[in-house]
């Protein structure tokens, strides 16, 4: 499967409590189909101490977020869009695919 959206894409969260809001793609979960957030999803973790000296209380953390919730932001028109593939004739460094913007078709790679 390939996947659409890469680490260091703008994206604009769809669905959920962080809806509307945007930010830059961390990394990636390929197999869960996940990916981090900057800034979105965050989720308090309760933290206890493990060795002596180490603080402990609540600490907030970006959690993982569903790729189906997030929309990439075209950098032509700023708008989200949903993302093709294009299948090149001659290989190129990527594997021959190249994503494009489905408004505008604006290459994104």
């Amino acid at each position: 499967m390939v996947l659409k959206i890469k680490t260091g894409d703008e994206v604009v969260v769809i669905s959920g409590k962080d809806k509307g809001r945007r930010g830059k793609v961390t990394y990636v979960v390929p197999g869960k189909n996940k990916l981090m957030v900057e800034h979105i999803n965050i989720t308090k973790k309760h933290i206890r101490p493990t060795r002596k000296g180490q603080q402990s209380g609540i600490v907030e953390r970006e959690a993982l977020l569903s790729i189906s919730k997030v929309m990439l932001i075209c950098s032509r028109c700023g708008k989200k869009s949903r993302v093709g593939i294009k299948v090149l004739k001659q290989r190129t460094d990527e594997g021959g695919k190249l994503r494009f913007c489905k408004k505008c078709g604006e290459v994104i790679d």
